[in-house]
């Protein structure tokens, strides 16, 4: 069976957000990014990486005591495709895909990982990626074929994750998503609707 790690984007300035960090601000008592961390650490795919750049020091302090390899990306201010390179670079070789999380989607749980990773196991041929689909619309966390896609990641630059290289594939498998893979915080407002909102 293919060996799935996790990769954590926790590296982004969120300037939309204000001046405050973004994955600092809480939600049911606890920060945006260890929402998602412990979401990740409660699935299968091991090992989790977290990528830190931007308030690392603070995110880091946020994260502590789990059970993450934390990798600082210096190069953070390029954008988003930097970070996925960090992340994939610190996972071990032994590594053919990966669950690429973000750090700003709080309502995402262990479960959405994990039909990833069982989607993937059981395809009849292995995908270029894994991705939840809710309402026509692609979302995340997406899971990532690294023999099909590493190359090509590797040349990524800008503020760019891999749904450049996925428009137009023939070998994405699309699985059922629903609100929280399409739920990603930007502005406090979006933050101070899920509050309002617990569901």
């Amino acid at each position: 069976m293919s060996e799935i790690g996790t990769i954590l984007l926790a590296a982004g300035l969120g300037s939309r957000f204000g001046p405050e960090p973004k994955l600092l601000a809480r939600l049911d008592g606890k920060p945006l990014v260890r929402h998602a961390a412990e979401a990740a650490l409660g699935a299968r795919p091991r090992p989790v990486v977290a990528v830190l750049g931007a308030h690392a020091e603070a995110v880091r302090g946020a994260l502590v005591g789990l059970d993450l390899t934390r990798v600082d990306n210096p190069d953070f201010r390029a954008g988003l495709a930097t970070s996925l390179r960090a992340g994939l670079a610190a996972l071990p070789t032994s590594c053919t895909a990966a669950v690429i999380v973000l750090g700003d989607m709080p309502r995402v749980t262990a479960a959405h990982i994990d039909r990833l990773a069982d989607a993937f196991a059981v395809a009849a041929e292995a995908p270029a990626a894994v991705v939840p689909v809710q309402e026509g619309r692609r979302g995340n966390p997406v899971l990532l074929n690294l023999r099909r896609l590493g190359a090509e990641i590797a040349r990524l630059a800008g503020d760019h994750g891999a749904g450049p290289l996925l428009r137009g594939r023939t070998d994405v498998l699309e699985i059922a998503g629903d609100p929280a893979t399409a739920l990603d915080i930007d502005t406090p407002d979006r933050l101070a609707a899920l509050h309002s909102d617990p569901a």
